[in-house]
């Protein structure tokens, strides 16, 4: 039998590098792999529905499957997950020492629903008692302007954001002191210029170890998915993509731990796998449903509570059913 050609888009992460470069084959399928960034990823798929797999936003994946129009399914292969403690950057001048002093205050950000801040935001509000509403959001381009958000949103009245001005940009305004604060997966280049600019939580190693320890989670960023349209086709491709992700990443775990050489240019690579292993287990970056329970209900409740969805979405609707029960392994 012919095998089915499909189009694939995302990072070639350690994680998923055998999948990209084909010594790992998704049963069935004759590969055409596009390696980039995940923001190209996003607005490809997600604008023009250019690709049968690809990566995408968690936070963008749960608003569009909420509306009823996302024209992707999702498979539980969890290929990027930070930890976003380091997330937070604010002006010491503003009168913000802590968390709660955020409450009032003027927040710049990128996309208010990019999932970096759907966790950053839930967190606030979990451990500090810091809701969503009790800030003024303001969205725009971090180092260049952008025009227009990659998703339209409509938020309730209790939810202040406005876009900011087409020329300015949000390193622009943090650096002035026209922002008081701005939360983003990446650093504003005023960090490295501005003294008075600096991170809410300096040493966010040890903030977000003491998180993992008390919760449990390690936030998920973005998932898998695939064209709903060549599901409803060929219901048997979800579960020979999530075997393929699950065996890429079996291939990093091994590379993690190898003494021999280094495949990574870090000095001390297996110390660090051994330091992560011990303090969130051996398997600490999960695939699966099952698996990630804590970290799906606090998604789908931050998305709902911080006004992205209408609903608090459950894992049905989410993912693949052939997938809902597979194991992480």
């Amino acid at each position: 039998m012919a095998k089915l050609t499909v189009s694939l888009a995302g990072v070639s992460y350690d994680r998923t590098r055998a999948i990209f470069d084909g010594s790992v084959r998704i049963d069935g399928c004759e590969v055409i792999a596009h390696p980039m960034t995940p923001e190209e990823a996003f607005t490809r798929a997600l604008s023009h529905q250019e690709f049968d797999i690809t990566e995408l936003s968690m936070s963008n994946y749960m608003t569009l499957t909420a509306r009823g129009e996302n024209p992707y399914i999702g498979v539980p292969a969890f290929v990027s997950r930070m930890f976003r403690h380091s997330g937070i950057y604010i002006r010491s001048d503003k009168g913000i020492a802590r968390p709660e002093d955020l409450k009032g205050k003027v927040m710049g950000v990128p996309e208010y629903p990019m999932t970096a801040a759907l966790w950053i935001r839930g967190i606030l509000q979990d451990e500090y008692g810091v809701a969503a509403s009790d800030l003024q959001w303001r969205v725009g381009g971090q180092e260049v302007p952008i025009s227009k958000p990659r998703i339209s949103i409509e938020l309730p009245p209790s939810i202040s954001v406005e876009r900011i001005s087409g020329d300015s940009t949000l390193n622009g305004m943090l650096d002035s002191g026209n922002l008081d604060a701005i939360m983003s997966a990446r650093a504003p280049s005023c960090l490295e210029t501005n003294d008075n600019v600096v991170r809410l939580f300096p040493n966010y190693r040890a903030d977000e170890e003491a998180y993992f320890a008390k919760t449990g989670m390690f936030p998920i960023m973005h998932l898998i998915a695939i064209r709903r349209s060549l599901v409803e086709q060929h219901p048997w491709l979800p579960v020979h993509v999530y075997r393929a992700y699950l065996e890429a990443r079996s291939i990093c775990y091994q590379r993690l731990g190898e003494v021999g050489h280094l495949y990574t240019m870090l000095p001390w690579p297996v110390d660090e796998f051994d330091r992560a292993r011990e303090l969130m287990g051996d398997d600490y970056w999960r695939y699966g449903v099952n698996n990630n329970g804590k970290e799906i209900e606090a998604m789908t409740r931050y998305a709902f509570e911080q006004g992205l969805t209408d609903r608090k979405l459950s894992p049905k609707e989410l993912f693949a059913p052939s997938t809902l029960d597979m194991t992480g392994h």
